[in-house]
C-alpha cells in the first residue's frame, strides 16, 4: 500500500514538473525582464507618447490582471505594465518585499530600460498604495495619480474589532501549502474545486502556468506581511497640487456575504471602506471621485471603460495645463 502511494505521490511531482517545463514554452513574456537591482523584472512596454501611464497591480495580482486595459491605452499613449518580483514572469526578488524596495526596484527597472517619466500612476487595490509611495518617492517624476478601488491605509486598522467581534478567520492558506499543492500537481489536476471562486475559469489556464509558482507564493505572503509598514509609510503624506483621480466601486462586493461576516458586519465595513476612499481626495487640493456604480471591487473587469476615460481625461487634463515647450 505505501508503495502504491508513493508511486502516486511521484507521478505527481513527475507531472508537475513536466507541464510547469512545458509551459514556459507555451506562455512566454510579452514584455522584457529588466534588471532591477540584482534580480530581473518583466516590464511590458507599449504605445509612444508622454506621460507614460504606469500599471500597478492589486494584491496577489500581475500584469495579466489589468487584461485589455493597456491595449486600449495605447492607442494615444506609452503604457507599462509589470510584475513585481517574484510574480509571473519576473524573477524571485533578492530583498524583502517591503514598500520601499518594490518602488526602488520598479523605478531601476525603468531607468535601466530607458522608460523615462513624467508617470502617469495608475494602482488598483494595494496597487494604489505602491503606487502612492512611488509618487511620495519620486515627486518630480509623477505627473498623476490614478487610485482604482486604492486600500486606504487605515483599513485593516479600522476593520479588525469588528472581524474580532465576527471571530473572522480569513482563510487563506500558507506559501507553504500553496507551494506543496502546486509543486504535487494536486493544484493542475483538481484546479476546479481548488481555484473555485477564487480565480475565474477563463484565467485559470494562465495562473496555474504562468502565476501559481513556488516563488509567487513567498512573494504574496510577504508582501501581505509587510502590509502594516507600507500604510504607515504613506499615512498622512500630503501630495500638493498632484492631480489624482479616486475611482471607488459602487457595488458592494459579493465576498461580504460569502466569508461568513454577518450582514451588519458586512454594512459596516464597507461603510469604513467608502469612508478611506473619501479620505483620499485630501491627499492633493487637485482631486476627485468617480464612483464605478455597477462595479465591485474589480473595477478594472466590471466597468474597463470607465478606467481608460478617467486615464484619457486626465492625460487630456494634465497637457492642456502644461506649457507648449519650443
Amino acid at each position: 500500500m505505501s508503495a502504491v502511494l508513493l508511486l502516486l505521490v511521484s507521478s505527481g511531482f513527475g507531472y508537475e514538473w513536466y507541464a510547469s517545463r512545458q509551459a514556459k514554452a507555451d506562455y512566454p513574456p510579452p514584455g522584457r525582464l529588466i534588471d532591477a537591482g540584482g534580480y530581473k523584472l518583466h516590464i511590458n512596454k507599449i504605445g509612444s507618447g508622454s506621460p507614460t501611464i504606469l500599471l500597478e497591480a492589486a494584491s496577489g495580482e500581475t500584469s495579466l490582471s489589468w487584461k485589455d486595459i493597456p491595449k486600449e491605452l495605447a492607442k494615444s499613449a506609452t503604457v507599462v505594465s509589470y510584475d513585481r518580483g517574484g510574480f509571473a514572469w519576473s524573477e524571485q526578488a533578492t530583498t524583502p518585499r517591503t514598500g520601499p524596495n518594490i518602488v526602488r526596484e520598479l523605478h531601476t527597472a525603468l531607468k535601466n530600460e530607458g522608460i523615462q517619466g513624467p508617470y502617469l500612476l495608475v494602482g488598483h487595490s494595494l496597487g494604489g498604495v505602491y503606487s502612492r509611495l512611488f509618487a511620495q518617492t519620486y515627486t518630480e517624476e509623477v505627473a498623476g495619480l490614478v487610485l482604482v478601488d486604492a486600500k486606504p491605509e487605515d483599513d485593516d486598522t479600522r476593520t479588525a474589532p469588528i472581524l474580532a467581534e465576527e471571530h473572522f478567520q480569513k482563510p487563506t492558506p500558507s506559501a507553504f501549502v500553496s507551494k506543496l499543492l502546486k509543486q504535487s500537481g494536486i493544484m493542475r489536476i483538481f484546479q476546479d474545486s481548488l481555484l473555485e471562486g477564487l480565480v475565474k475559469e477563463s484565467d485559470r489556464p494562465e495562473f496555474i502556468n504562468v502565476i501559481a509558482q513556488p516563488k509567487y507564493f513567498d512573494a504574496v505572503e510577504e508582501e501581505g506581511e509587510s502590509v502594516p509598514q507600507l500604510a504607515n509609510l504613506v499615512r498622512g503624506h500630503q501630495l500638493g497640487a498632484l492631480p489624482i483621480r479616486v475611482i471607488a466601486r459602487g457595488l458592494i462586493p459579493p465576498e461580504n456575504a460569502r466569508s461568513g461576516l454577518s450582514a451588519e458586519a458586512g454594512k459596516r465595513i464597507e461603510e469604513i471602506w467608502q469612508e478611506g476612499q473619501r479620505e483620499m481626495l485630501r491627499l492633493s487640493t487637485d482631486s476627485k471621485l468617480i464612483i464605478a456604480r455597477n462595479s465591485g471591487h474589480y473595477i478594472i473587469h466590471d466597468e474597463p471603460g470607465l478606467v481608460i476615460k478617467v486615464i484619457q481625461d486626465l492625460i487630456q487634463e494634465i497637457a492642456e495645463r502644461t506649457p507648449n515647450r519650443p
